[in-house]
């Protein structure tokens, strides 16, 4: 079924959020070693993010790299930061002829120089593009973004600068790394498994959830599509009751 013809363009989530997983267990289906499900996986990402902005989201945000992904066999890690770097450079011509600007969250500088040097490349060379913003969650973890914002409000308040009643949720907004960045509408989790590893807590407090069996080497756009015709009819209320939104 092409959900594409179904899904209601004046409707759109403002920003989705994806977990890519089962990279590892698409490989191992397969007989492959783990990174081929890795490389695999870059083909997925290509694809649905031409996808989504072809229908016109303007905000996407995958889940590329855990702060506990650093605890993975050293050469999976390697073979992740190298897939990095490579992705980067062949997408560079996609992002641009797309229109789409790529962006960053999470503890980029304790990715290996290499990597962040030409994520800080592409991140500039698509700055100004204005289509859609793709960004990568790379060495993130939620709960360290929150802690970090709280240091930082709690070291403002401590110098003056700033008082315990002024803060607020805009306010801790503005101290996380999201903080150009609308709130999610939809998270998707590929492979079956239903949680949230850590992921954009705070700013899927109303997001819509959505977990789909396929493994994400396997997803493309048109489950992309799918998942988006799923959102669009749920009944998003808000901690409102059905009769108050009719």
């Amino acid at each position: 079924m092409d959900y594409k013809e179904k899904i209601d363009l004046k409707k759109l989530p403002a920003h989705i959020a994806i977990i890519m997983d089962g990279n590892g267990r698409w490989a191992k289906q397969k007989g492959f070693l783990r990174v081929s499900g890795h490389e695999e996986g870059t083909k997925a990402v290509r694809d649905v993010v031409e996808g989504a902005a072809e229908i016109g989201i303007q905000n996407l945000t995958l889940y590329a790299f855990s702060t506990e992904n650093w605890n993975r066999p050293k050469f999976e890690v390697d073979t992740l930061m190298r897939l990095l770097v490579n992705s980067l450079k062949k997408e560079i011509k996609t992002l641009q002829e797309n229109d789409i600007r790529l962006s960053s969250i999470g503890n980029i500088s304790s990715l290996p120089s290499k990597a962040e040097k030409e994520l800080l490349d592409v991140i500039k060379k698509t700055s100004e593009n204005k289509r859609m913003v793709l960004t990568l969650a790379l060495s993130y973890g939620s709960r360290e973004e929150i802690t970090n914002c709280f240091r930082e409000l709690a070291g403002k308040i401590k110098s003056g600068e700033l008082s315990e009643d002024g803060v607020d949720e805009s306010l801790i907004n503005e101290h996380l790394y999201t903080r150009n960045l609308p709130d999610v509408d939809l998270l998707i989790r590929t492979s079956g498994e239903q949680r949230i590893s850590n992921f954009l807590l705070w700013q899927i407090a109303y997001a819509e959830l959505y977990f789909t069996k396929i493994l994400w080497p396997d997803f493309r756009r048109n489950d992309l599509f799918e998942a988006i015709y799923n959102y669009q009819n749920r009944e998003r209320r808000f901690g409102k009751t059905s009769e108050q939104l009719s």
